[in-house]
């Protein structure tokens, strides 16, 4: 994957505008087109932000170096998926989720990521599920997550990733990619509000010891729970949310 460098500038009193690297490969405009935006919104913290943020069609075709039709293109694709949204003589907006959306998002993936435990007992190679528990490794010491709470941010979600892609299930991978992508934006919010760190690493080394006891009931509930308890978390806590 293509690493793509944006920022956000506040310019005409407040208003946000999106800022990209320049394509290299022009071969497939709109799908690199669409890559490149979607990854550029992933990076914004989108529910950090104190405003809207306004995707201008012909600013980001000229920091790509493209046509406006490729990102036109992109733009549709990522409005099916539910990233951005059009508004009439507006323009089209970064979607930023309801909370009833981000709790029935959490309660789906739940489901998935829980059904991924039970396949990983019965199929996931010994040294496959060990490699989960080398992801925390480094945070055994140094004050535990909080002391590395962007590091860590990154290792949850990337452990939460190699959950459903260690289920060997790929329909199970494609239904859970596009909520991923959501969920990714709302992990890195909420993993450093009330101590959420320091539980999720302990919520995360049981998950690991049900998997590799191979204790298939106890993993698919762990992982379930944990999951329900940011949904939980969401409810109680994400006043930034509608």
């Amino acid at each position: 994957m293509m690493s793509v460098e944006s920022t956000i500038r506040r310019v005409n009193g407040g208003a946000a505008k999106l800022s990209v690297a320049p394509l290299e490969d022009t071969s497939t405009f709109k799908n690199r087109a669409y890559t490149a935006l979607k990854e550029v919104i992933v990076s914004l913290n989108i529910y950090d932000q104190p405003s809207e943020v306004r995707l201008d069609e012909r600013q980001l075709a000229q920091s790509l170096g493209v046509s406006r039709t490729p990102v036109r293109e992109a733009m549709a694709q990522l409005e099916r998926e539910g990233f951005v949204h059009s508004v009439p003589r507006r323009g089209i907006y970064v979607v930023r989720k309801t909370r009833r959306e981000v709790i029935e998002m959490i309660q789906v993936w739940a489901a998935l990521e829980s059904l991924a435990a039970r396949l990983i007992t019965v199929h996931a190679t010994d040294e496959e599920i060990g490699r989960l528990r080398q992801m925390f490794a480094s945070f055994d010491e140094g004050g535990g997550p909080h002391a590395k709470l962007d590091e860590y941010s990154e290792v949850n979600i990337q452990f939460h990733q190699t959950i459903i892609a260690m289920g060997g299930n790929g329909i199970l991978v494609n239904l859970a990619e596009n909520l991923f992508t959501h969920m990714r934006m709302i992990r890195r919010k909420t993993i450093g509000e009330e101590n959420r760190a320091d539980r999720s690493i302990q919520d995360h080394l049981a998950i690991i010891q049900a998997l590799e006891a191979r204790d298939t009931d106890a993993a698919e509930v762990l992982v379930r729970n944990h999951a329900l308890g940011l949904a939980d978390h969401v409810a109680r806590y994400a006043d930034y949310l509608e």
